[in-house]
């Protein structure tokens, strides 16, 4: 964190995780303004003037108040409002004091003095490594906006009936003023700021120099938060674990291409070794977010998701006054309208698959016809189309997926994330590989099966490169040019550094989540694994790809997207689940394969039965080695285990004693109450 002046407030001068941010717009001369900036708010062009007064005073009200007793204040005073654009951007930033309460009401987890890792408090912070009176640099600045998002989001109506200068919109108590404001269109974003001198430290570790080494995971943490740093984290392990995948496969494709009963070996060795990577990965993580503090960090109590809407009642859980939804309503909505929808969308994605069947018919004819060598190349042209056509449905599909879910009225986020990721998981499953299934099980056709896998796999892979970070980071580029000229056409005596930054940062887009990069190695995951004993190169083309994902996805994070808000996580979530099912589906498509090749068909060539029933005693056999090992390979490791039962046992230690206490004091009282009684 910076450092404080004697009055609680965040200096300019700031150091270590919160930066030595250079704030010299002349509004900062100002004792109110003297804060660094953390977090800001843009408010729509036209907004009235009492919504403003009154979003100011409920930001820096005291808590006791309904307040966040937060520091706030415009980004240009009001002569600079007269001479720059952009006026309505406003500062949050917050006390030393404030975020060590806030740190404690969001549970935080630091490292003890004794090496054990506990939820922060205020009254024992002299027992947490690192925290000292005279250092700032216990929070790190993600946490420190985490903590201010948290104390926005919890700003609650009180008394009012409506947003002030906007009757429409309507309040009640209990409910979230920030997200009634962004509802409503009265807050057009809200985003916390980079910190340029410790994103250029990051950079420099990360990403900026290209040479084969471990990405600096912790410090993406301390600057992303755990969310992000999972992520990167898990597409470096996927990437190391796609290693021996792709040395092993190499030799395969080169020397024994149409002995299919030789790839027994291999695709064991691929069920084996889907199953163990993803085994361990719970252990590497289970060992980070302990470090990290998340992995013992008490979930809360979920609050409505922002879009939830309903009658205004009581929840008969919390008490608390909160729009209801008929659950039978919402039930209705997912089968009579989002199951069919799903539905049309597959068929759909079908028909367009019979579409490229026939495209593929065309051109074999053709080549045969001819013979040349453009027609040669032309054989590729079909998957090729297919393969971008796959990607435009994947993104129209997700567009009308959240649309969906959002209009299904999930009353908590998590609920609304897990039949998001189901629809989208369903339909990119059957977009991607129910091509590649056909060609397998009813076309059989081995060398079409090669082709295509291949020309998906590689057109995919770059198609992602261009959309998710060079075509952005271009235009981000050329955005930046503009308001560099802007900036330096403005009058000599402002300083303009943080009006450019934050200028520049809000016309950034926006990071919608791990989602989309969690779903394409998903697909990458399924290309690989499914059908790796027709063709063993996939590992290697998905290492290669990895390794240039690792620095565009580095490159986005950091230059291309407004900074995101830090989110404590646990693990990888639902994806965790996805890539276990898709290794179960991978044991049933390899066996079936092998069972179907020439090689293996000709050690049966009476009885098709007995081959069948070979072939599903052997998938059922590997199912069972699946899930024995799944079982053996502990979650967490044995010190993690040991550390997590000693802090419940403290836990329910304290509580036996705290409750001791009561009533011993209740005892006393009765006591001293009977030998009153006894006196009198």
């Amino acid at each position: 964190m910076g450092k404080w002046d004697r009055d609680g407030r965040r200096g300019s001068g700031c150091s270590a995780s919160l930066s030595k941010m250079k704030v010299t717009l002349s509004a900062l001369d100002t004792f109110e303004s003297s804060f660094t900036p953390l977090v800001v708010i843009e408010l729509v062009q036209d907004v009235k003037e009492e919504t403003k007064e009154w979003l100011k005073n409920r930001i820096i009200a005291k808590k006791k108040d309904g307040g966040a007793q937060l520091l706030f204040r415009p980004l240009l005073n009001k002569y600079e409002k007269e001479t720059l654009e952009n006026q309505n951007l406003y500062l949050v930033g917050a006390s030393r004091l404030r975020l060590l309460l806030g740190a404690e009401a969001v549970g935080l987890v630091k490292e003890c003095n004794d090496n054990t890792m506990r939820a922060f408090t205020y009254g024992t912070r002299h027992n947490f490594k690192g925290f000292d009176d005279d250092n700032d640099d216990f929070l790190t600045m993600a946490e420190c906006q985490f903590i201010i998002k948290h104390e926005l989001e919890n700003l609650r109506a009180r008394d009012e009936k409506m947003i002030p200068g906007y009757p429409q919109a309507k309040l009640y108590p209990g409910k979230s003023l920030l997200r009634r404001l962004l509802t409503s269109g009265i807050i057009i974003q809200v985003f916390p700021l980079h910190d340029n001198e410790a994103l250029k430290k990051l950079e420099d570790s990360w990403y900026t120099r290209f040479t084969l080494k471990y990405q600096p995971v912790d410090s993406i943490r301390g600057y992303f938060g755990e969310t992000i740093a999972l992520y990167f984290g898990f597409l470096e392990y996927f990437t190391f674990a796609l290693i021996p995948m792709a040395v092993i496969g190499l030799p395969y494709y080169m020397f024994v291409w149409e002995d299919y009963d030789k790839y027994v070996i291999f695709a064991s060795f691929n069920l084996i070794w889907s199953t163990v990577i993803l085994e361990v990965w719970k252990r590497g993580c289970a060992n980070m977010t302990y470090r990290w503090g998340t992995l013992v960090m008490k979930r809360q109590f979920e609050e409505p998701r922002p879009g939830f809407h309903g009658v205004l009642g009581i929840n008969s859980v919390t008490g608390r006054e909160e729009p209801l939804y008929p659950s039978y309503k919402r039930q209705l909505r997912i089968y009579l309208v989002s199951l069919p929808f799903v539905c049309l969308c597959l068929y759909f994605s079908l028909y367009v698959m019979m579409i490229y069947f026939d495209m593929e018919a065309w051109a074999l004819e053709l080549h045969e016809d001819s013979g040349s060598e453009w027609t040669s190349v032309l054989l590729y042209v079909p998957s090729i189309i297919y393969a971008i056509v796959i990607e435009i449905m994947n993104r129209l599909y997700r567009y009308a997926a959240e649309f969906l879910t959002s209009w299904e009225n999930h009353r908590l986020e998590s609920a609304y994330q897990n039949h998001l990721v189901l629809k989208v998981l369903v339909f990119n499953f059957l977009n991607c590989f129910a091509s590649l299934f056909y060609i397998a099980f009813v076309l059989r056709d081995m060398k079409l099966l090669r082709q295509s896998l291949a020309t998906l796999l590689i057109t995919s892979q770059i198609l992602n490169q261009i959309v998710e970070s060079l075509l952005p980071y271009w235009l981000q580029r050329k955005h930046h040019v503009q308001v560099k000229r802007k900036v330096q056409a403005l009058k000599a005596d402002i300083d303009a550094t943080l009006y450019e930054q934050v200028v520049l940062e809000k016309e950034m887009g926006t990071y919608l989540g791990t989602f989309d990069d969690y779903l394409e190695l998903f697909l990458q995951f399924g290309y690989v694994s499914l059908f790796s004993c027709v063709y063993p190169l996939a590992a290697a083309f998905a290492v290669l790809n990895n390794f240039t994902e690792v620095n565009s996805d580095a490159l986005k994070m950091c230059r291309v997207f407004k900074r995101p808000f830090s989110e404590p996580s646990a693990s990888i979530g639902v994806w965790q689940l996805a890539f276990e099912t898709m290794s179960v589906i991978s044991v049933v498509t390899n066996c079936a394969l092998i069972g179907m090749s020439p090689q293996v068909n000709a050690l049966f060539p009476e009885s098709k039965v007995d081959l069948i029933l070979i072939v599903v005693a052997a998938e059922h056999a590997l199912l069972a080695l699946k899930f024995i090992l799944a079982f053996a390979i502990a979650d967490k490791p044995r010190h993690i285990q040991i550390k997590l039962a000693r802090l419940e046992f403290e836990s329910l230690e304290a509580l036996k004693q705290q409750q001791m206490k009561l009533v011993a004091e209740n005892l006393k009282e009765e006591l001293r109450e009977g030998e009153k009684e006894k006196a009198a």
